[in-house]
């Protein structure tokens, strides 16, 4: 479906003439100027937790605690409604699903093979790669479900949420198993302790399985949806850190790299290869572009690991979504 009134909507006050076809609107709705409309109140969120934690008491720790409330409860509840609260159409959402994981298991195996690539090999220490793996291939959901919704109402959100579904669970033991297996740690131990995975197998069982969201509960959920949002957003800009940035430098471009460059190029391809629809295809390409997930850093730091080192990749990381959003969606041109 072309969803031209979504499209209208968002060139709505540009002076367009008609738009013949979404692929055109892409060019247009994600211009450096309208595209900064759309980043703007995600980023302003993250920019104000970063400077209440530099500048007033509400310093680390107290984010640590934000943190902890959104990673244990917040994001979770905000996950498994998402998932739950639409009937999913895994014959429509098929192709979408298939997308999403082979760009993700292609970033995957792009990040683990880094350290046996030449030019990077014997440049790359073992553990620090074990802890920054994930930078990789992870991503930050909760930029990624505002955007989608502001990019394609509704429809983007819930397919947002399926993306998230299927692609959390597999991320996750992708980003532990490095660690886990570095650190001679019980591999199912972590994964049966992380709330995201448990959070969305059991959303995407009940939502399968018929189980949908009684009325009275709904004003509730989206309140604490709406909160994890919001607070995991300036936990994020708490969280920022510039001064480990200096060590494992060629390790930190190449994840990035691959986060904010490779992935939306193979997104473009899978694309094309799955045939996506265009607010499929904008999904996607949205998903592909985001910047890594801000509780990255929390996984590295409780696994026992250089949390600060894996913070500083995630604050550029974010900074470089900036750029890397409106270049994945630029690719549709």
């Amino acid at each position: 479906m072309v969803h031209r009134k979504r499209c209208r909507w968002l060139c709505r006050g540009q002076n367009l003439g008609p738009i013949p076809r979404f692929g055109h609107c892409f060019g247009v709705i994600l211009g450096p100027v309208i595209y900064a409309q759309l980043l703007f109140p995600d980023f302003s969120l993250i920019l104000c937790g970063y400077l209440l934690c530099r500048h007033t008491a509400l310093d680390r720790p107290v984010w640590a605690q934000v943190e902890s409330l959104v990673y244990f409860f917040l994001f979770p509840v905000l996950l498994f409604q998402s998932i739950v609260k639409t009937p999913l159409d895994l014959g429509a959402a098929s192709s979408l699903m298939g997308a999403g994981l082979s760009l993700g298991l292609a970033a995957i195996a792009l990040a683990y093979s880094l350290p046996h690539l030449p030019g990077l090999r014997g440049h790359i220490e073992a553990r620090e790669h074990a802890a920054s793996a994930q930078v990789a291939f992870r991503f930050n959901s909760f930029i990624g479900l505002a955007l989608a919704e502001r990019l394609a109402g509704s429809e983007g959100l819930q397919l947002i949420a399926v993306l998230i579904g299927v692609c959390v669970p597999v991320f996750n033991v992708a980003a532990v198993w490095p660690m886990a297996r570095h650190a001679q740690r019980g591999f199912v131990r972590e994964l049966v302790r992380n709330p995201l995975i448990v959070a969305t197998a059991s959303g995407l069982a009940a939502n399968l399985l018929g189980f949908s969201l009684p009325d009275w509960a709904a004003p509730t959920l989206g309140r604490i949806g709406s909160s994890a949002i919001v607070l995991g957003l300036m936990a994020a800009g708490a969280g920022m850190q510039f001064g480990h940035l200096a060590q494992a430098k060629a390790l930190g471009a190449a994840v990035l790299a691959i986060r904010h460059v490779l992935s939306p190029l193979l997104a473009l391809v899978l694309v094309k290869v799955f045939g996506l629809p265009a607010v499929q295809a904008t999904v996607l390409l949205t998903f592909s572009a985001l910047p890594t997930a801000s509780s990255a850093y929390v996984l590295a730091a409780r696994m026992g690991y250089n949390g600060g080192y894996v913070a500083g990749l995630v604050t550029l990381s974010t900074l470089l979504g900036m750029l890397s959003l409106p270049f994945a969606m630029g690719l549709m041109r």
